[in-house]
């Protein structure tokens, strides 16, 4: 069998690649018609993220201690999956403050593959193991592969090399018994089924993912102590409206006036969760400062300790 007859093979074997003869005539139907479908579609992908909470947990409890430890979190992928890798990788830093390098996204032909596709690149495992070897990946780090179809060569690749750094690995795939589940420590399959165009697995397939890495890095931080309940206390400053939210953020933790608030930020420098320590506490910057670090950045701890 030549390599192009055994690739449709798969495809023909993935659910995500199914064709669906009743919407054969799709093209045919009122625009209102084709909406109501593709929103049918999508009411069915939490469910079949609900079906696979205890893996994701699972998962995300493992890199939360890895992280808690100094290691980091490396989303690998191609087309749409490692787009939406890098999109969620992109976004912790100003909502975390994590530090650069913290949470990273790899994506099959690099940065540029972010709007233009580079040509067979999620079929070189090799340039996975490259990529990470760039980031001097280490057995403290975590390494989701993202795939929807859990065969791409590029997810499977990274988590297969990521395994025998030592790295924790996860896979992240749309189809039962992937290679990229198979190839992973915790494995993680949303079955969503055959796509409203088939094989156009940006759609359920995208939406599910999306979902997923949505948990990993926000329960992630929340085990690392980037929250304080559901307000985010670590979020980075650096528009107006986060400045907004800073002060939002602090007046409905604490009740505090304007005046105050202003007051604490601008003895912080700025920073949401010393300032929200001294609100509560009525310690000063430097105190605040000292609390925080003793406790490791977390501040129910730092609070509880100045309870105890």
């Amino acid at each position: 069998m030549t390599a192009e007859r055994e690739l449709r093979a798969q495809l023909d074997a993935l659910t995500t690649e199914a064709f669906r003869p009743e919407l054969a005539e799709i093209d045919r139907l009122p625009t209102l018609e084709i909406a109501g479908l593709m929103n049918g579609e999508d009411a069915s992908v939490p469910a079949a993220v609900a079906a696979r909470l205890p893996q994701i947990a699972d998962a995300i409890d493992a890199a939360s201690l890895r992280m808690a430890d100094g290691g980091r979190l490396v989303y690998a992928g191609a087309g749409t999956a490692g787009r939406l890798g890098v999109l969620d990788a992109s976004e912790c830093p100003p909502t975390f403050n994590t530090a650069p390098g913290d949470v990273v996204g790899l994506l099959a032909g690099g940065a540029d593959a972010f709007a233009t596709p580079v040509e067979g690149a999620e079929d070189r495992p090799e340039l996975a193991a490259a990529d990470l070897d760039a980031l001097k990946l280490t057995a403290a780090d975590t390494v989701v592969g993202v795939s929807a179809s859990g065969r791409t060569p590029y997810a499977v690749g990274a988590v297969r090399h990521a395994r025998a750094v030592g790295a924790l690995t996860i896979g992240l795939a749309c189809n039962a018994d992937s290679a990229l589940a198979r190839a992973a420590d915790h494995g993680i399959e949303i079955v969503t089924g055959p796509e409203l165009l088939t094989g156009s697995t940006r759609l359920k397939a995208g939406t599910a993912q999306k979902l997923v890495l949505n948990m990993i890095s926000t329960i992630t931080m929340i085990r690392l102590g980037k929250t304080y309940g559901n307000l985010m206390v670590d979020v980075r400053a650096s528009n107006a409206k986060l400045h907004a939210r800073s002060r939002r953020i602090l007046a409905l933790a604490t009740d505090a006036d304007d005046a105050a608030i202003e007051a604490a930020l601008a003895a912080s420098s700025g920073e949401v969760k010393p300032a929200l320590l001294m609100l509560l506490t009525g310690s000063d910057a430097e105190a605040a400062a000292r609390l925080l670090t003793e406790a490791g950045g977390r501040l129910r701890t730092a609070l509880d300790a100045t309870r105890g």
